[in-house]
């Protein structure tokens, strides 16, 4: 009997990289107008999975589990993990923009 190949559990990225599952790309514009499902529009947006270890102790680098997040999808590595899977590791650099309730209070 062939063994079968272990299912992946749990994903840590490495180095100063998240985990992001990706927004779903837009089917209409705000004005209302539907998209053809040829148009090619990147969704840049998405909430943050997990955080690599030297992520979560970098106190310059405020990012955290759930965060949502506009980067850059240039350097986000693709993790085929499911078949619909949106899910991406990408680089800290390459993160522009974290989305907040609230200012956060100024040092």
């Amino acid at each position: 009997m062939a063994k079968k190949a272990p299912s992946l559990q749990y994903i840590e990225p490495i180095g100063a990289r998240v985990l992001v599952l990706k927004d779903e790309p837009k089917r209409e514009t705000k004005g209302g107008i539907a998209l053809p499902d040829a148009a090619e529009i990147p969704t840049i947006t998405g909430r943050i999975v997990t955080v690599s270890k030297l992520v979560l102790h970098d106190e310059d680098v405020p990012l955290r589990q759930y965060d949502k997040i506009l980067f850059h999808p240039k350097n986000a590595i693709p993790v085929d993990f499911e078949p619909d899977n949106q899910l991406f590791v990408v680089p800290v650099d390459d993160i522009v923009a974290v989305f907040r309730k609230e200012k956060p209070p100024e040092d």
